[in-house]
């Protein structure tokens, strides 16, 4: 079972992808901003983070340069899901140590598949 952490602000986005997850066999963590994101990072050591960009208080931009900044928590693979599909926001987001860069709208399927490829 590998622990992946959600980290959305928009609650039926968490709880479709929490359903899905789950359904997949996953161990499942919720953050609604990335604050607390880094907090279920330091305690949990999660596998995998599905993180939004634009968020308040701490972008996922900012999570993801946490995490790729330390080397114990370097292993953990960050896909991104938002709505920023600019050539740019996908170029700093690949350049800050993403994994996968994915765009809103998103195929369910497409998303279970490349989460499951990524933490196997």
């Amino acid at each position: 079972m590998k622990k992946i952490l959600i980290v959305d602000d928009e609650p039926s986005i968490l709880m479709s992808l929490e359903f899905l997850m789950k359904k997949e066999g996953h161990k499942i963590f919720i953050a609604r901003n990335g604050r607390e994101a880094i907090g279920i990072v330091n305690q949990e050591l999660p596998d995998a983070l599905i993180l939004d960009i634009m968020m308040p208080e701490v972008d996922g931009y900012e999570v993801c340069e946490f995490i790729k900044s330390k080397e114990e928590l370097q292993h953990i693979k960050v896909i991104f899901l938002t709505a920023k599909a600019k050539e740019e926001d996908i170029k700093k987001g690949l350049d800050l140590g993403a994994d996968l860069y994915l765009k809103k709208p998103f195929s369910t399927k497409e998303l279970v598949k490349k989460v499951n490829e990524l933490v196997a």
